[in-house]
């Protein structure tokens, strides 16, 4: 499929304004990501403990954020997480010098403090399968216990399973209705839980604790893992096309990773391990999208070796726009769909892929290939000059 045909658009004509732009954009977005710090650092790579809860009830952030504050953890910071409705919460907090879950253990017990001040026994809202079916043997609600111990035990530990997996579909218990729906949970079962357990206002989904040093290490390999992907992309380039192809792709490669990171400090989304497999994906696709343009304007040189350089980059731009805008299009339909769709959890990688589409595409044309005109304009200048002195010198 094949549109935009035998275009003859002018691309280069204003290439030294749109490099100009690009260059006071990347400069922008150094400045706010190195020098003030905009970047939303996660716990990946800042280090701390991170937990995602789940309410019964709308939670207000700001009365939270009060408790957290009187229990002394003032530091924590709080969002509202997932869709509208979900009652997510998300809290960061640092690492406690005490240990790894010591934080968690703090905030969970100030929250508990406060929301769920006639708890009892176990909490079926953040226990886990092992907790509960130790629960429920010591009970032994069934009476099975006398009948056979092992037999009774893998009974007991299948209904904690049955119990986790319908606490997973529904994100929290919110009534002992939702309880006796779970598989297998009988009345005798029920009761019992309800003598010597209780549902917690709030859920722990998820929580993750990452020491300083790890969190360190974790960031300077993310770097490094950007770094060598572009000099891979330069050594291959080289190797297929020349240096100076090679150079104008790392160039426009580093161009979109700058822009779209500003962006992202910008959106104020999460960096972590997922942004990093994100821009490597970036990379990829900007390269991918540059070397299908070098390759036309390789073939174009050696067709055409007495016109102009900047003309067979127009050229070769216009053969590839149909190219470019079906499979820059279809690609940024996937992202787009998954930015607005995807959640929470995603959106940060999906921002990260439709931005770096848009800003990828654009490079490859602004940035890739008036560096190769660039570098053609310069070394052109030094054979005259050297010209010019070997038949002075003659």
């Amino acid at each position: 499929m094949e549109f935009l045909q035998e275009t003859h658009f002018d691309f280069m004509k204003y290439r030294r304004v749109w490099v100009a732009l690009s260059v006071v954009l990347v400069i922008l977005s150094v400045v706010a990501v190195f020098v003030h710090g905009k970047l939303n650092v996660g716990v990946d790579f800042a280090g701390g403990t991170q937990l995602t809860l789940k309410f019964q009830q709308p939670p207000e952030v700001n009365e939270i954020r009060t408790v957290l504050a009187e229990a002394g953890l003032a530091d924590a910071q709080l969002q509202s997480f997932g869709e509208e409705g979900s009652n997510e919460v998300l809290i960061r907090a640092p690492l406690a010098e005490e240990g790894a879950t010591a934080m968690q253990d703090r905030v969970l017990a100030a929250l508990d403090a406060r929301y769920n001040p006639e708890r009892r026994g176990l909490d079926l809202n953040r226990s886990g399968a092992d907790a509960v079916a130790s629960l429920l043997v010591q009970l032994d609600p069934e009476d099975l216990l006398e009948a056979g111990g092992e037999s009774a035990e893998a009974y007991y530990e299948g209904i904690a399973e049955s119990l986790l997996d319908r606490r997973q579909d529904l994100g929290i218990f919110a009534s002992w209705e939702q309880v006796a729906a779970a598989e297998g949970v009988s009345p005798e079962i029920l009761d019992a839980l309800r003598e010597d357990a209780s549902l917690g206002t709030f859920a722990l989904l998820g929580a993750e604790n990452v020491g300083p040093q790890v969190g360190r290490e974790l960031r300077i390999k993310g770097v490094w893992a950007v770094i060598l992907s572009l000099v891979g992309m330069l050594v291959y380039i080289w190797i297929r096309f020349e240096l100076r192809f090679g150079i104008g792709a790392v160039l426009a490669s580093f161009h979109d990773v700058m822009v779209v990171l500003g962006l992202y400090a910008l959106m104020d989304y999460e960096f972590n391990l997922t942004t990093v497999a994100a821009f490597l994906t970036l990379v990829g696709y900007s390269v991918n999208d540059t070397v299908v343009i070098f390759d036309r304007v390789r073939e174009n040189l050696r067709l055409t070796r007495r016109v102009p350089l900047l003309e067979v980059i127009n050229r070769s731009v216009n053969e590839t726009l149909s190219r470019t805008v079906l499979t820059s299009g279809t690609t940024l339909l996937a992202t787009t769909s998954l930015f607005i769709w995807g959640g929470d959890v995603l959106r940060g990688f999906a921002f990260v892929l439709t931005a770096g589409i848009i800003v990828g595409t654009y490079s490859s044309v602004y940035m890739a290939s008036p560096f190769v005109i660039l570098w053609e304009e310069l070394f052109s200048r030094r054979r005259a000059a050297a010209g010019k002195d070997a038949s002075k010198a003659a």
